[in-house]
């Protein structure tokens, strides 16, 4: 099967899958107790408490749709697509999925629910599309006026939730800060889970032999950044690699095996693009 078009399955199948996965917590935790998300999907279960007409499926559906139009004329067509597939695939399950109560207590419905409502969009958005919502809004604004996304997502929860201490339960908005909260957490989690990587410093003086056993032993990438040393003003070669977490132990042994005296500097890293790393998302 060609590389794209398997490109295309894999980000199908990660819409589909965490659609499903959030739209589970929407049911089965937030919709059981009450209880509000953040965003888009929040704003369409605070008027489905209120109305109670059609369903949040439908009313997160048709929510979104102003939203997809500014998308059409800001954002790239290949999101745009992907994104407009997630976001029916969301609408979707939640309004075949059933409503139930899964867990009595108010809290850990909020906590449990939270960390499903972000797997389920952390999965998403590790696709080259998203569930809609929001993040449309947010990344045109960032287009065209340079708003922080995170920062135009706090202020629109902001007033979802001011809005449901003003017209709903004060106790269950509370519950719903709380599950807003962890879902943020937790979808943040999953977002770096197989992005973060190591990005190490090695200063030795066996520059040539640590960076041949990295190539060909680690089949990581080196760079050479030349130094001068503070104290001794000695020029040095410094080498840049980046790997995980899982080779980690092996780069540290093959460092201190050539050189005992190296000096072994470790940074995480939350995203590390091109390479053969991660690719760019375009919006």
């Amino acid at each position: 099967m060609p590389k794209n078009i398997r490109a295309v399955f894999w980000n199908l199948g990660l819409l589909t899958f965490g659609g499903l996965i959030f739209s589970l917590g929407v049911n089965e935790f937030a919709v059981g107790k009450g209880l509000m998300s953040g965003g888009i999907s929040g704003l369409a279960l605070l008027l489905y408490y209120l109305t109670g007409v059609l369903g949040p499926g439908p009313l997160y559906f048709l929510l979104n749709m102003p939203l997809l139009l500014l998308g059409w004329h800001s954002l790239s067509r290949r999101f745009f697509l992907y994104t407009c597939f997630g976001m029916g695939i969301v609408s979707l399950f939640m309004q075949i999925l059933p409503e139930r109560v899964l867990i009595a207590d108010p809290l850990l419905a909020a906590i449990f629910g939270g960390a499903v409502l972000g797997a389920g969009s952390g999965i998403m958005l590790r696709s080259l599309g998203s569930a809609g919502g929001t993040d449309i809004l947010a990344i045109w604004l960032n287009q065209k006026y340079n708003l922080r996304i995170g920062q135009f997502n706090f202020f629109f929860n902001l007033a979802v939730f001011a809005a449901g201490f003003a017209f709903y339960e004060p106790t269950l908005v509370l519950y719903s800060i709380i599950l807003s909260y962890t879902t943020s957490q937790v979808m943040e989690y999953f977002l770096s889970l197989f992005n973060q990587r190591k990005m190490v410093f090695i200063i030795s003086d066996q520059t040539e032999t640590i960076t041949r056993d990295i190539t060909q032993r680690l089949r990581c990438g080196a760079t050479f950044l030349h130094g001068t040393g503070a104290y001794t003003g000695r020029d040095k070669r410094v080498i840049l690699t980046i790997t995980n977490n899982v080779q980690m132990k092996r780069l540290e042994e093959l460092v201190f095996k050539h050189d005992p005296h190296a000096f072994f500097v470790v940074e995480n890293t939350f995203n590390v693009l091109g390479g053969g790393f991660a690719q760019r998302k375009i919006y």
